[in-house]
């Protein structure tokens, strides 16, 4: 009797600790270990999150707090508007609440079923992509690998092994049958409860978490032969790129060639063909378009120019074949997008930032939306 009463306590105090954590338990099952968190506020999608913050060599870019730069976040994903394919300094840890996907890495479709985990190096290019009806639900964890080795312990970089053996054939998802997942994501919550980590005692929990959370990730690819020398080489690679996409960040509205291109990595024109889809995971024409594109959207969702004028911004001589693009990559022509995104701004926003009250006899301008930086 009093072991069931026991555990009917510790089932309540899960409950109200995920509550407080701005989740909720989904239904289908009674017991502790079988319940998934799933956030139960409106959360943010990934596109209007994460691409902002992607330069021209596709490197996302996270605002940390530099006291304690990790950082747990909920978001959405669905297949309406894909964020590019990226890379980023810090090191990255994905959990699946809900759906089912792929997780894209340079070229490899690996699929992420929910309850998965998919653990991400700085050095690969990746994106997640939804092929559920429903958009997915992510929990994120992104944090600076430097956080680790801070303390100058002659151990601290064993923590972050798995995320330096990242090859071509290195297994990024955990699926969720191995039970790792699951303790991973509650370590993430707690890593959140403790945010943002402004005294010592809340940074050193975060550390303490985060550490356990690697340790699990270490003991999982123990017997994983990946070598930092991977690591390495993908870093120099890079490299050899970092003037090409400079200069397409720098002159989004020129018209890039392949030639052009090539010359600026001192490679002959083949030779750069294979080299930058090895690299990137995709053909250097692809993945210019897909920044063009993407460029266009932002446009298209936050300013009123025309057609004509962003398709010129983003680098398109053509209107005709800047829609053509367009449509190939997004799924839809650029004024329907236009169309999808405002909609779905004014439902969720009730409209409210398309009334322009009068005050003193002026009429004041919409307030536009804070950034992903300003919010975070």
């Amino acid at each position: 009797m009093a072991r069931s009463k026991k555990s009917s306590e510790s089932n309540t105090d899960l409950q109200n600790r995920n509550v407080s954590n701005g989740l909720r338990l989904l239904p289908g099952s009674s017991e502790e270990s079988d319940l998934l968190a799933a956030p139960s506020k409106p959360l943010k999608d990934t596109f209007s999150l994460v691409e902002p913050q992607i330069d021209a060599e596709g490197v996302h870019l996270w605002p940390f707090n530099k006291a304690c730069p990790v950082d747990v976040v909920f978001m959405t994903t669905h297949d309406r508007q894909r964020v590019r394919m990226n890379r980023h300094g810090y090191f990255e840890i994905i959990y699946l609440c809900s759906g089912h996907g792929v997780c894209h890495i340079q070229d490899r479709l690996l699929p992420f079923q929910e309850g998965d985990l998919a653990v991400i190096g700085s050095t690969l290019y990746h994106r997640i992509e939804c092929q559920s009806e429903s958009p997915l639900t992510i929990a994120a964890l992104f944090f600076e690998p430097e956080f680790i080795c801070c303390d100058g312990a002659n151990d601290s970089a064993g923590y972050l092994t798995p995320f330096l053996l990242q090859d071509a054939e290195f297994p990024h998802i955990v699926p969720a049958k191995s039970g790792i997942p699951r303790q991973v994501l509650d370590l993430m919550l707690k890593m959140q409860s403790e945010s943002p980590a402004t005294t010592p005692r809340a940074r050193l929990a975060v550390k303490t978490y985060l550490k356990m959370v690697l340790m699990l990730l270490v003991n999982q690819y123990a017997a994983y032969a990946g070598t930092v020398e991977t690591f390495q080489r993908q870093e120099r690679a890079l490299d050899r790129l970092r003037p090409l996409f400079r200069y397409i960040g720098d002159n989004l509205g020129s018209s890039v060639q392949v030639r052009q291109a090539a010359r600026m990595c001192g490679m002959s024109e083949s030779y750069f063909m294979n080299f930058f889809k090895q690299v990137t995971g995709l053909s250097f024409v692809a993945y210019l378009n897909n920044f063009r594109v993407e460029q266009a959207q932002l446009l298209l969702a936050q300013t009123d120019e025309s057609m004509v004028s962003i398709s010129q911004q983003v680098g398109f001589c053509d209107q005709s074949y800047f829609g053509t693009v367009f449509r190939k990559t997004a799924g839809m022509t650029p004024a329907a997008y236009r169309r999808r995104v405002r909609s779905q701004a004014c439902a969720n926003q009730g409209c409210a930032n398309r009334i322009r009250p009068v005050f003193d006899g002026e009429i004041l301008a919409p307030s536009r939306s804070t950034s992903a930086r300003a919010q975070h």
